[in-house]
This record gives structure tokens, sequence and C-alpha cells, in this order.
């Protein structure tokens, strides 16, 4: 709950939908099992297409699409750096971009036992 735009029923939706963190090796297999990121196809160098854009965890995509919203409205830090993103790619994809941010950063959190550092995020 240090994370800023998670409350109580955020964190209990990780908490419960995650389940353990070391189930996830790397921070690349979370992101991807949060449907944080976009999957690919490719074959000797060659990138045949995106799929497994539904392949994941539909509410762990929920839960840090709205944190990244709520955090973005609230927090001193991340508001400039939310209002950047959104003017470089777009109010969607800048979302996307932030929760995947949180969503590495919630990873780190879990795996070290840290507190949330907004000034890592930035």
């Amino acid at each position: 709950m240090t994370v800023p735009g998670i409350g109580r029923v955020l964190a209990l939706t990780l908490l419960f939908e995650i389940d353990t963190i070391k189930r996830f090796p790397t921070v690349k297999d979370f992101v991807s099992y949060c449907r944080l990121v976009k999957g690919s196809v490719a074959s000797a160098g060659k990138v045949k297409g995106l799929c497994g854009g539904k392949m994941g965890n539909p509410y762990l995509r929920w839960a840090f699409g709205e944190a990244a919203v709520i955090a973005k409205r609230n927090h001193p830090l991340l508001t400039p750096y939310a209002e950047k993103l959104v003017s470089q790619h777009g109010k969607f994809k800048g979302n996307a971009i932030l929760a995947n941010k949180f969503g590495r950063a919630v990873y780190f959190m879990l795996q070290k036992g840290t507190a949330f550092d907004a000034e890592l995020v930035v």
C-alpha cells in the first residue's frame, strides 16, 4: 500500500492474483503475465506479428491501470511525468507505459521487501 494509487481494494487484488512473487523468475515474466506488454511472434530475427493480447491476468492489468490513473492525478512527482508521457504518446499509451512502470516497481518491491520510491519510477 506504499504505492500511490493503490488502496485496500487494489492491494488485495494484487496480492491475491499474484499469489507469490517467487513464481516469476524475471520481471519480464511478471509484466507479461500482468498483460502490461504486448506479445510478439518472431522467427530468425524477423517479427511476424503481435499475438497474445488476451493472454495473462486481466485483473492485474485492470489494477495496475487504475493505480496509474489515480497516481497520475494525486502524486506530485508522478503527475508531471505522466503528463509528459501523455503528450508524447497519447492518453491510452501514456497510461499503459505508466502502468508498466508500476508493475515493474511492484515486482521489485515484493522481491526485495522494500517500500515504493517514486523517484525511481520517474
